[in-house]
């Protein structure tokens, strides 16, 4: 099906490498991300869920956070998994554009829900005695429910876009996964509309947006403790919203560095570094999800707190 202009039924997703030597090195580093990701956030989910002392606002929107990385990783992971197993690597035509379709979304949600994030740590650190009548349990359902709902719309336009693309130069995806740039990449009817939604829409709602906002949630909270007189307190101050830091920091790090060049995937059929590419672009995909779980358990005593406390209590039952 490699005709210079075809319609498809089916996508082959040629996966990190074509190199028989590093299949099996491979599929047991995705395993032990995917596991360790799967592992992680299921445990703070139950952590959440159970102990009456996380039932806060910010811990609300971290179980939310946790779903999207147990979703993600699934969504993003579980073909390379699948085709070393049965060494099958077509996707059903439905099936990619299912993919990319949840992938964006997911990636969209994350970004909102860590900008709640940084309201609710603004409201905790600026104007704390209103705390708990700002952050009510009714305002953070209903800015999670607009992340959700933001996050599963904004990509609407441009996967129906992408799904009435008409020819393609080839059937394979040279990634690991189903995703927009690289079926773009492969296009061979006229994508000069859906590349512009996708770069004004990305560039607005998935980047300006989002940063903007946590920016000058974090120039006000900055500002707050540089106004609190004892060390003390500004370091307490500070332990409140470290942990979020740091993944906000980590998630747009990551961001800026996968994407600073685009056109990794716009030339599939190019010599080089290809491969290499592909791996990194599988340790930013991975990265956020693993290393979430691992942040705010080790770096927060709340959690490692709640855990103790689940352990000690599975003891006493045992």
């Amino acid at each position: 099906m490699n005709t210079n202009h075809t319609t498809v039924t089916y996508f082959i997703v040629t996966g990190i490498s074509e190199k028989p030597e590093l299949q099996v090195l491979i599929f047991f580093l995705v395993i032990l991300i995917y596991l360790i990701t799967l592992g992680g956030n299921i445990t703070i989910l139950l952590l959440i869920c159970l102990d009456h002392h996380l039932h806060t606002p910010m811990y609300f929107f971290l179980a939310n956070l946790s779903v999207v990385d147990i979703s993600c990783s699934t969504i993003t992971l579980h073909k390379i998994l699948l085709s070393f197993l049965t060494g099958d690597k077509k996707v059903p035509f439905i099936e990619c554009m299912f993919q990319t379709y949840m992938f964006g979304s997911l990636a969209g949600h994350e970004l909102f829900i860590l900008t709640a994030m940084s309201f609710d740590r603004y409201v905790a650190i600026c104007n704390p005695l209103n705390y708990h009548k700002v952050m009510s349990r009714r305002t953070c359902i209903s800015l999670a429910s607009f992340c959700w709902l933001l996050g599963f719309i904004q990509v609407v336009p441009y996967s129906v876009l992408m799904a009435n693309i008409s020819c393609y130069s080839t059937n394979e995806i040279n990634h690991f996964c189903c995703d927009l740039v690289p079926i773009i990449g492969i296009a061979c009817s006229d994508v000069s509309i859906l590349k512009a939604l996708t770069f004004i829409q990305g560039i607005i709602l998935f980047i300006i947006t989002p940063f903007c906002l946590t920016f000058i949630s974090y120039v006000f909270i900055i500002t707050t403790i540089l106004k609190i007189r004892s060390s003390s307190g500004r370091r307490k101050a500070f332990y409140t919203c470290s942990s979020h830091l740091m993944v906000i920091i980590l998630l747009y790090m990551t961001l800026i560095l996968q994407y600073a060049i685009p056109s990794q995937y716009l030339a599939p059929n190019a010599t080089g570094t290809l491969e290499s590419k592909k791996l990194y672009a599988l340790f930013n995909t991975a990265a956020i999800p693993l290393l979430n779980p691992l942040i705010y358990s080790l770096k927060n005593k709340d959690v490692k707190a709640a855990l103790r406390r689940m352990l000690n209590l599975g003891r006493v039952i045992t």
